[in-house]
């Protein structure tokens, strides 16, 4: 879990929402941060390394997977910002709050690989119910709410799509 202190919080920051909310937000979106930052770093891996005979199609849909992560990186790195946290930027950081699996070392086939971007995927789906939920019922923060309700139904879909290439 994020920890925040009297140096990342900003304390002057008059939204509507308590400065103990907004700590409990800044937590969840950190660890969503992580999560992101690790799956993006996964697909990237698999745009780089996917080999057989599916290689032009799945180099070109990784690539296209990994793009969209990297709006949601952003995205959720200036909600953190908006509500006067700091976003986490360093590899060990990252690391230290993501609660996706990493496989270093390993190049699995090409089917192997959707299948681990759909568990993570449906993994980061499971966290976002959870954090839409309390981000608007423990938090008060309709607007982080809606955000995380955006991102789910993002990864929602690209799960569909991840699912449907591994049919094909």
């Amino acid at each position: 879990m994020a920890q925040t202190t009297d140096t990342t919080l900003e304390k002057n920051l008059n939204i509507g929402i308590e400065e103990q909310n907004r700590e409990g937000l800044v937590s969840i979106l950190t660890s969503l941060l992580a999560d992101e930052y690790t799956l993006y770093t996964k697909t990237r891996n698999y745009h780089w390394n996917v080999t057989g005979p599916h290689f032009n199609d799945y180099h070109k849909f990784f690539e296209g997977q990994y793009g969209e992560i990297e709006v949601f990186i952003d995205d959720i790195a200036e909600r953190i910002r908006q509500l006067g946290g700091k976003a986490v930027s360093t590899l060990d950081e990252l690391k230290s709050h993501t609660r996706l699996p990493e496989h270093p070392g390993q190049y699995p086939s090409d089917k192997e690989m959707l299948a681990n971007l759909i568990a993570d995927h449906e993994s980061v789906i499971r966290n976002l119910r959870i954090d839409v939920d309390k981000s608007a019922e423990s938090f008060h923060d309709a607007g982080t709410s809606d955000f995380l309700t955006g991102l789910m139904e993002n990864h929602e879909k690209m799960t569909w799509m991840l699912r449907a290439t591994a049919n094909s």
